[in-house]
């Protein structure tokens, strides 16, 4: 059911964030798997995932009374917290949350054998537009004399500081011709000049 092919490299380090997190703070995995069931059955691929933290909250607050032990309400408060933190940015595609959630399931088994984990390492992702645009970077092939939309956001003598709409990245080409007739707010084109070793954009040029 779960294909890794589908997973973008975003998502699947957040798997392993996931995984390793419930190691790390010796979470039920069964109950995690009652979780993902919710999610699979109640929660259709159009819905909004926020029914599925819904439900971890009132597993959270009824953890006392609905579970078997006193271990099980900290599984349910771990399970919550963790999701939340790390799959808060997906929470408008349900079918990306099953998959990412589905694959923390095996890897905790992974993980509880496999000896100490070390620091983990979570992608960086603090809404679903930072989502969105990290899976479209991730795809994008970059060359030198690709034209790109951007925004001006800083002027300061013949520097200009541009941000790329793709990208959300800024750099700051000097300007000596154009820059006193731009203004910070500008809508602009920029055109690739030079590119990093790993194919991501070094440096640019305003384009004519």
């Amino acid at each position: 059911m779960f294909n890794t092919d589908s997973l973008t490299e975003n998502q699947w380090k957040t798997a392993h964030a996931i995984a390793q997190t419930l190691v790390l703070e010796d979470a039920d995995v069964n109950e995690l798997r009652k979780a993902i069931s919710y999610l699979r059955n109640y929660v259709s691929p159009n819905q909004s995932g926020r029914k599925f933290f819904d439900y971890l909250k009132t597993l959270t607050k009824n953890g006392r009374s609905i579970g078997h032990s006193n271990k099980t309400s900290r599984y349910y408060e771990t399970i919550e917290t963790t999701s939340t933190e790390y799959l808060k940015a997906y929470e408008d595609d349900a079918i990306v949350m099953l998959q990412i959630l589905g694959w923390a399931a095996r890897l905790m088994q992974y993980y509880k054998n496999s000896g100490p984990i070390g620091e983990i390492s979570p992608p960086v992702i603090e809404s679903a537009r930072q989502a969105e645009i990290a899976e479209a970077v991730a795809s994008q092939e970059f060359k030198i004399g690709q034209v790109l939309d951007a925004i001006v956001t800083r002027i300061k003598g013949n520097e200009v500081t541009c941000q790329i709409m793709l990208t959300t990245q800024k750099l700051s080409p000097k300007e000596p011709k154009k820059a006193s007739s731009l203004s910070e707010g500008q809508n602009v084109q920029v055109e690739i000049v030079a590119l990093k070793e790993d194919g991501k954009i070094k440096k640019v040029k305003l384009a004519d």
